[in-house]
């Protein structure tokens, strides 16, 4: 085990992955609204907003699935001595890391059930930016919002399975913002 693996947590968890959790709760309540994070130096190529949700919604009863550009020994390593998450394969993955072309496809992912909607993927993509982009509407945005989504026919298609479909989060180094499943995502 390398330094890298047992350094870059959290220096004050109990605080540092409260401030995260509200700001992951806020960026899902508010889809488009960018919230930027701090508290972690995760193993690269893992994004530091990646990390820090990571450390704050990961546990031992948590089934991760990372993508291949993110699942190095050292990320593995990393999220296993913090979290003690354990990594599955995608049919049973409770969060999914990586950027957007090796997630899919997505048909792989949970999308819940008709009793639990809830036991659904949560997808955290890292994406190059987070400025201006696609047109969004729906709950939570006062009239409109704008985020470069990576694959507008997939989110269209994922809105459309309401209540069931998964979640995503889009991080870019320290920020992120939610684009949960009742989002409607134009263009």
């Amino acid at each position: 085990m390398t330094a890298d693996v047992l350094e870059g947590g959290f220096q004050n968890a109990p605080i540092e992955a409260a401030t995260v959790f509200r700001a992951a709760l806020d960026a899902l309540a508010r889809p488009g609204k960018v919230h930027q994070v701090a508290g972690v130096l995760p193993p690269a190529p893992l994004g530091i907003a990646a990390g820090a949700l990571a450390l704050t919604l990961c546990d031992f009863d948590t089934g991760v699935w990372l993508g291949p550009s993110v699942a190095t020994d050292n990320v593995l390593g990393w999220l296993a001595f913090h979290t003690g998450a354990r990594q599955v394969d995608r049919e049973h993955a409770d969060f999914v890391f990586g950027g957007w072309a090796e997630m899919l496809p997505l048909t792989d992912f949970r999308i819940g059930t008709a009793d639990y909607p809830d036991r659904s993927a949560t997808l955290i993509v890292e994406v190059p930016v987070l400025e201006g982009g696609h047109r969004l509407t729906g709950p939570g945005i006062r009239d409109h919002a704008r985020l470069p989504v990576p694959d507008p026919a997939a989110f269209q298609a994922n809105s459309q399975c309401f209540p069931l479909g998964w979640d995503a989060i889009l991080t870019c180094g320290d920020r992120m913002a939610g684009l949960p499943r009742t989002t409607k995502v134009e263009g």
